[in-house]
């Protein structure tokens, strides 16, 4: 069983398609939506959990390659700028998921990519500007 958080471009002419009923119909996936900005008859993107055995995931990858879909993973969409952090920890409280932790020893700030689900309240919250989203 494989699940990942990946971003889905839709070019002009696709977003007014079932695509995800085709991941779901004819590869078993199950899909979690965690943002969409879709609009019809324009570019879309749609940040989604993809789940399902290794196999399937991977066809239903190629599918959406297929089709003209263009696949990133979440984690390179979230970046988190050293130079800019003061690891001043404004971002820790209001991260819902728990992405961002102050390291006790150290007093880092450390991001955890994998439980990031792109909210962006991190994104708000930061008064240097050191938390970026890039779709």
């Amino acid at each position: 069983m494989i699940s990942k958080r990946i971003v889905l471009h839709f070019p002009f002419g696709l977003v007014d398609q079932p695509i995800l009923c085709q991941l779901v119909k004819e590869y078993n996936l199950t899909f979690n939506i965690l943002k969409a900005s879709i609009t019809p008859k324009e570019e879309g993107i749609l940040i989604l959990e993809l789940s399902g055995k290794n196999s399937n995931y991977k066809q239903g990858i190629q599918y959406l390659k297929q089709i003209g879909i263009e696949i990133q993973s979440l984690s390179q969409d979230v970046v988190r700028d050293e130079e800019k952090c003061t690891d001043c920890g404004v971002c820790v409280p209001i991260c819902p998921t728990n992405a961002l932790l102050m390291d006790a020893k150290t007093n880092r700030i450390q991001f955890l990519n994998e439980k990031c689900v792109v909210c962006e309240l991190c994104v708000k919250a930061c008064p240097y500007q050191a938390m970026e989203v890039h779709f």
